[in-house]
């Protein structure tokens, strides 16, 4: 196979093995599990920011300075494209605020963290199709290593982004083909990747800042929130131990990913 080939293959099938592994995780748990588990997508999408991405964004940008500016201002554009969410939902059900979209204790949020998510997402796995091309450009083992490590640390990110989905209101369906159209900014970056690899190498730091700063974002932002609406201990240690876990499968993940990223 041609270099061009591998970079299709992989592509493909990493994105679609990925997000189809985490799928089969995140469909086998009871739809009453799903507000319970944002806990543990807490802690992989915290995870995954601070241990991976938002470490690589520094390193490819200019200066340390320039990597935090990009990051900070991700999270201004995704807080503006959140506001512009809730202006829509708002205009079309006539409310008089947003605050009434908690009433009852209901766990949907209009699809606001879901989209958001998908955002940042599709940045990254743009990134990790640049990643995968540049390897194979360099040698095929060192591409199909640099592949299979992709796949390895997507996939509890990968989970953490489908209970968030689910947990936003959309049906399993939906949530399992955005993702999976979300998985195509893997190949799309991949052939950007050999054709104009310079050019789009100097794009890499920018989309990394704003994978981090969506998946802080959403983290911060949008989720940790619902959680103080559990007060009691043992929900709060449940919390805890969730959000410990989503970070673990992270950390058992970094090494995949340091090798493909390095």
């Amino acid at each position: 196979m041609t270099p061009l080939a591998w970079i299709v293959f992989m592509s493909f099938a990493g994105g679609l093995l990925s997000v189809l592994v985490a799928s089969g995780f995140a469909f086998a748990a009871r739809p009453n599990w799903v507000p319970i588990l944002i806990s543990y997508a807490i802690g992989a999408l915290l995870g995954a920011a601070f241990l991976e991405v938002l470490p690589h964004a520094i390193e490819a940008a200019e200066s340390p300075e320039r990597a935090a500016m990009n990051v900070l201002a991700g999270i201004l554009i995704f807080f503006v494209l959140e506001k512009l969410v809730l202006w829509r939902h708002c205009h079309d059900e006539g409310c008089d605020g947003h605050e009434h979209h908690h009433h009852g204790g209901g766990s949907h949020d209009h699809g606001r963290s879901g989209l958001l998510i998908l955002v940042g997402d599709t940045f990254h796995n743009f990134v990790d199709g640049i990643l995968i091309a540049a390897a194979f450009v360099e040698s095929t083992p060192l591409g199909i290593v640099t592949g299979l490590a992709i796949i390895a640390h997507e996939i509890p990110q990968e989970v953490g982004d489908f209970l968030i989905l689910l947990h936003s209101g959309y049906s399993r369906a939906k949530a399992l083909a955005f993702n999976l159209l979300s998985s195509v900014a893997t190949l799309v970056g991949g052939l950007l990747a050999y054709f104009a690899l310079s050019r789009v190498q100097a794009l890499v730091p920018v989309f990394l800042a704003l994978a981090a700063a969506s998946m802080i974002y959403v983290a911060v932002a949008d989720l940790i929130p619902g959680l103080h609406k559990r007060t009691e201990l043992r929900a709060t240690i449940q919390q805890v131990l969730l959000i410990a876990a989503g970070i673990a499968s992270i950390v058992f993940a970094h090494p995949l990913a340091e090798r493909a990223l390095s």
